[in-house]
């Protein structure tokens, strides 16, 4: 069975009815064959990393970036999860003794504004570790309603579906 690792960052209730919908949307009836994990970024650990098969991360632009939250977890995480940077600092995506193989990520950007920092931020070190952008980045402004909490749900069935072949 197949591991698919929810790390979030949900401090309103507008966010958090992004975070659900993706939740629901790895859970779609005819998905099977993977377990969903979803951790709080506070609470998201390098062994969670580890044991999965890919990844969704969502997060407010704060400021325009990503959550404080979020850049903690990365930044605790980074090399035990295979980061590397090369010697001029640009992202290679592979690291000695760490995780080799490309694994599928998606990513869930809301904002009042803007959402252009957050999601080049979590593009840059997604890009220096060994995983591949699997989905569109789901990029949110102001409200959501009905059709976003759809395209939330879409990308995560996704990022579930690929983890079942």
């Amino acid at each position: 069975m197949s591991t698919l690792l929810i790390v979030q960052h949900t401090p309103t209730p507008t966010v958090r009815s992004l975070a659900d919908a993706v939740v629901e949307g790895t859970r779609d009836p005819e998905i099977e064959g993977v377990e969903v994990v979803v951790r709080p970024a506070l609470e998201a650990s390098a062994a969670d990393v580890l044991a999965a098969d890919g990844y969704v991360f969502g997060t407010p632009a704060n400021f325009g970036y990503m959550s404080g939250a979020l850049k903690h977890f990365f930044d605790t995480i980074f090399l035990e999860a295979g980061g590397a940077l090369s010697d001029d600092g640009s992202a290679t995506g592979s690291a000695a003794g760490g995780v080799q193989r490309t694994r599928p990520y998606g990513l869930w950007v809301h904002g009042r504004y803007d959402t252009t920092g957050a999601v080049r931020a979590v593009q840059s070190i997604a890009g220096a570790l060994p995983w591949a952008q699997a989905a569109p980045v789901l990029e949110v402004l102001g409200d959501v309603g009905e059709a976003e909490q759809a395209r939330a749900y879409e990308l995560g069935a996704t990022l579930a579906a690929l983890l079942t072949t």
